[in-house]
């Protein structure tokens, strides 16, 4: 099996920064797409970034857009999300997520999942 290991998760404020790590095994990992969600208490899953096989291709969740950058090392099997000016609405848990034969915002396309890391941000 595949596993997932995210890192970099914590307690922060309102406008500070968080680089998010997700290390993956597998021979296989540059051949699929990968993704972040995350999700508040009491609140559904939601889409946060996904990056193509290569890392060229990248979309972003509206709520992020120009704040979080996603990223991937496929020579280090690692992806990164990169989350700057971050809000008090932010505070999930965050969730990497691989395995997509074809990337996008639906987690039922993803294999994959993370054991998840804890964002939280204060006011």
């Amino acid at each position: 099996q595949v596993q997932l290991v995210e890192s970099g998760g914590g307690l922060v404020q309102a406008g500070d920064s968080l680089r998010l790590s997700c290390a993956a095994s597998g021979r296989t990992f540059s051949s699929y797409g990968m993704g972040w969600f995350r999700q508040a208490p009491g609140k559904r899953r939601e889409f946060v970034a996904t990056i193509s096989n290569d890392g060229v291709r990248t979309y972003y969740a509206d709520s992020v857009k120009g704040r979080f950058t996603i990223s991937r090392d496929n020579a280090k099997n690692t992806m990164y999300l990169q989350m700057n000016s971050l809000k008090p609405e932010d505070t999930a848990v965050y969730y990497c997520a691989g395995g997509a034969l074809i990337p996008g915002g639906d987690p039922k396309r993803y294999g994959y999942w993370g054991q998840g890391t804890q964002v939280t941000v204060s006011s």
